[in-house]
């Protein structure tokens, strides 16, 4: 790393501006204990916020009232700013409130903290061991030749035949307990490590999203050539390193032999009494990981369905266009069904007509009125003004209410069937009304093809009937799936 590569860290990195923050070792220790050791990876805002008004009450109690005047809501709102981004503020599906999540720059600063704590124990043996082991992994997993791959699988072999020859003849090499410490720190170490990279993996994911979401915005070509590109960059995530590491990590992990496997072996190391101090994080590490794991799956299959529907949105007017000439070829072909079309094409003259510009007439400015005022104030006595009190206002919150309370229990309903159960009392205005009705709960399906009638009963007793295209009221969510 050289020095413009030092300066630009120290300008756009969002972690090292949070170890440069006034208040960083506020931010470290509640973040740190709420989402790093307490591995949550998404608190609601209300109790995020009531736990770091309890952490600020008691430092404020101990260190002075003036130490963190701000309130609780205010710190959050400024550490999910875009100008710092230690926190993720969003919006789970379904639910009204945000939520919180930190994000990789508190774990990359966490992590640096904890690398400046003094140990009392620093093993190097296991380690080099791990090194020698990943590179032969590295070396013969890319070997091509068999005759090669067969000399290294022999050579494992006999090492084990020898192994087992000492074993039973008694000779049982046992690992002393600083090799046994030495390994397990090796082990809970890199367990945090793979535990906070999901975070990283996470936020990666979204990156490459968002470009798609970028590069859609600004396509200018065909429908076809998007979707191709598109679709293209999506498997290009599933098929990236990042992406096939973690998909071959995720099926590891997801294998019931494996998850049998590894609680055993912790079980046994935990029982080992060379293993004295014991985090108590790695007796259900394994848990978190696919805790944390099925979190990144549930975030990618989320950001593909935002991305379909999102491409959805793109191609809507298209859509509806082509929708439109469909219906327009079906009229006509019912219109000309019963008689054969017309042949030929109809002119509107025998002659183009020529208008010359000169032949225009000029312009005329109106004539101004003149209005006389002077007995404005005087009121006719034979003014009938009734009629300005007769206007019939139709309140279309009781209609939407009805209609969502209609809905409750089934996903659609017929306005005849919506209207015999509550009957039209204020005439056609009503009517009018219910056909412009506008709700997120529900939309309006509108049936050229089949016709029903309305009636209702006027103010003067007669009996209204009006023959209409079939109307029905469906659920919003029902529309979405007939629509997929």
């Amino acid at each position: 790393m050289d020095y413009d590569e030092a300066v630009t860290l120290r300008r756009t990195s969002p972690a090292w501006r949070l170890l440069r923050a006034t208040n960083a070792p506020l931010i470290l220790s509640f973040l740190g204990q709420v989402f790093v050791e307490g591995n949550v990876r998404g608190i609601a805002a209300p109790e995020l916020a009531s736990r770091l008004d309890d952490e600020l009450f008691a430092l404020n109690d101990r260190l002075g009232a003036n130490s963190f005047p701000r309130s609780a809501k205010e710190y959050l709102d400024e550490w999910a700013s875009p100008d710092n981004g230690w926190l993720r503020k969003y919006y789970p599906p379904g639910a009204d409130e945000p939520h919180f999540d930190a994000t990789p720059a508190v774990e990359k600063a966490m992590a640096w903290l904890q690398s400046l704590q003094a140990r009392s124990f620093v093993g190097t043996e296991s380690r080099l061991s791990t090194m020698f082991e990943v590179l032969r992994q590295i070396v013969f997993g890319a070997e091509a030749d068999p005759d090669v791959r067969l000399v290294e699988l022999e050579r494992r072999r006999a090492d084990l035949d020898r192994e087992i020859e000492r074993v039973r003849s008694g000779q049982v090499d046992l690992m002393d307990a600083s090799a046994q410490r030495d390994r397990y720190q090796q082990f809970a170490r890199m367990a945090v490590e793979l535990l906070a990279d999901f975070r990283e993996v996470e936020t990666n994911f979204r990156a490459l999203d968002r470009e798609l979401r970028e590069q859609i915005t600004a396509w200018d070509g065909s429908k076809g050539e998007l979707l191709q590109d598109v679709l293209g960059s999506r498997n290009g995530i599933a098929e990236s390193d990042q992406g096939k590491s973690f998909h071959a990590f995720y099926d590891f992990l997801l294998s019931p032999q494996r998850q049998a496997e590894f609680s055993e072996l912790l079980e046994q190391v935990h029982a080992l009494s060379a293993v004295d101090v014991v985090d108590p994080r790695m007796r259900q590490i394994h848990y978190d990981w696919l805790d944390a794991g099925e979190r990144t799956q549930a975030t990618v299959r989320l950001l593909s369905e935002q991305l379909r529907r999102f491409l959805d949105d793109q191609v809507f007017l298209e859509n509806r266009r082509v929708l439109d000439l469909v219906r327009s070829i079906e009229s006509n072909a019912l219109r000309f069904r019963d008689g054969a079309p017309p042949v030929g094409a109809e002119l509107d003259a025998l002659s183009p007509t020529v208008a010359l510009p000169m032949e225009r007439p000029l312009y005329v400015p109106p004539v101004k009125l003149e209005l006389d005022s002077s007995n404005a104030d005087v009121t006719p006595e034979d003014l009938d003004a009734t009629a300005l009190f007769e206007q019939v206002y139709v309140d279309p919150e009781p209609l939407r209410v009805g209609v969502r309370r209609a809905l409750r229990g089934r996903p659609q309903i017929g306005l005849a069937e919506l209207v015999e159960h509550h009957p039209i009392e204020q005439g056609l205005a009503e009517l009018v009304t219910y056909l412009s009705l506008s709700d997120s709960s529900f939309r309006l399906v509108y049936d050229e093809a089949a016709r029903e009638e309305l009636s209702w009963q006027d103010s003067a007793g007669r009996m209204r009937v009006v023959t209409m295209p079939r109307v029905t009221f469906a659920r919003s969510d029902t529309a979405v799936e007939e629509r997929q």
